[in-house]
């Protein structure tokens, strides 16, 4: 049901513009909402009016009216005051009635689109219950996944939602408390950069607004309603795979992950198997630090030795120096083009293991 703070704030406002006053109360004759807190009714009257067939009732100068909800008594209104209360109190009906059917809606919307995230409903369900739903079967949608703080997801879900328009066929849910996904229409023209603008409007606004250093992951788009769950499975995988292998990155595309999404499949003991393979008993992983922002950023500059030594601020002879201990270290030398793929396939796989082995 809809919340007593929502049928409240409704009739306060109704109660402003027309000086009528307003009572609720539930099926059961509870009193849950008020414009003058020294109204009352009386049970036995409630209790008569509800089991007569008559939608409206005059009591003592007074109107009640019964609120349904597919055929059932939902709430019981009572209007009272002088003026135009019959006029009234069927407008406020017809609104409360409109708040449940919304209500309803926003509910079943939601178990709908997380039932399809995460592949609990059969295919002819899906089409089935988008129809009933009045949700767009054909139609072009991207998941993004926005990783935050357990402490700040209900604040962080409610600003999300703010943001989004469920006119368009947008959908801002959650199925834990450290993720917010929302369900992103498309249109046509440039998607690749839509879905950037997207993601990094959500890390702004999430920074700006709620203090919270969000990471955000979408996957590929699709064109019908039963790839949607495909869609989060490759945003849930870029944000894992982000974690590993991309840290200095908030924003993370499925598209864009290369090899890490390649090694992220393997298994572990492969994994360590490779390791051995190519360097025996040499440790890897006891390479100092120093060595290794010196080999990333050789990698990330392709392997150009004067523009890493100026990024690093260091002399080119101290460069080679450093290129030449690593040779020593590993045994290949990352000047040659197959020995530095071999290298930066190796680091990432050491990622990889150590990031496995911490989660278990």
């Amino acid at each position: 049901m809809i919340s007593n703070q929502t049928i409240q704030t409704c009739i306060d406002n109704i109660h402003n513009i027309s000086r009528l006053d307003f009572l609720v109360t539930d099926s059961l004759g509870n009193i849950i909402a008020q414009t003058n807190e020294e109204d009352t009714i009386e049970k036995g009257v409630l209790l008569s009016f509800m089991q007569s067939p008559a939608e409206v009732q005059e009591m003592k100068g007074q109107l009640l009216f019964k609120v349904n909800d597919d055929g059932q008594i939902s709430y019981v209104l009572k209007v009272s005051g002088e003026g135009e209360a019959f006029l009234v109190g069927k407008l406020t009906v017809n609104e409360l009635e409109a708040l449940i059917v919304a209500y309803k809606d926003r509910i079943d919307k939601n178990s709908f689109y997380q039932n399809l995230l995460l592949d609990n409903l059969l295919l002819v369900d899906i089409y089935n219950r988008a129809q009933k739903l009045h949700i767009e079967a054909v139609q072009s949608r991207c998941i993004f996944v926005i990783e935050i703080r357990p402490d700040s997801a209900h604040e962080s879900l409610e600003m999300v939602k703010e943001l989004f328009d469920r006119q368009n066929g947008d959908f801002v849910t959650s199925v834990d408390e450290n993720h917010i996904i929302v369900i992103k229409t498309l249109e046509t023209g440039d998607r690749a950069i839509e879905l950037d603008e997207t993601a990094r409007m959500l890390i702004d606004m999430l920074g700006s607004e709620a203090m919270e250093k969000a990471r955000v992951a979408y996957g590929t788009v699709v064109d019908e309603i039963k790839g949607i769950s495909k869609s989060y499975k490759e945003a849930m995988m870029a944000l894992d795979v982000g974690k590993i292998f991309y840290t200095g990155k908030n924003i993370i595309a499925y598209s864009s992950l290369g090899i890490g999404r390649l090694i992220y499949q393997l298994p572990v003991n492969l994994c360590q198997m490779f390791i051995k393979e190519v360097f025996g008993d040499n440790a890897l992983a006891d390479l100092d630090e120093e060595l290794l922002i010196t080999v990333n950023k050789f990698f990330e500059n392709s392997l150009n030795v004067s523009e890493t030594s100026r990024q690093l601020y260091i002399h080119r002879n101290t460069l080679v120096y450093r290129i030449e201990k690593l040779e020593k270290a590993t045994g290949l030398d990352v000047r040659v083009f197959e020995d530095a793929l071999t290298l930066k396939l190796a680091l990432m796989v050491q990622s990889y293991i150590k990031y496995m082995s911490s989660d278990e």
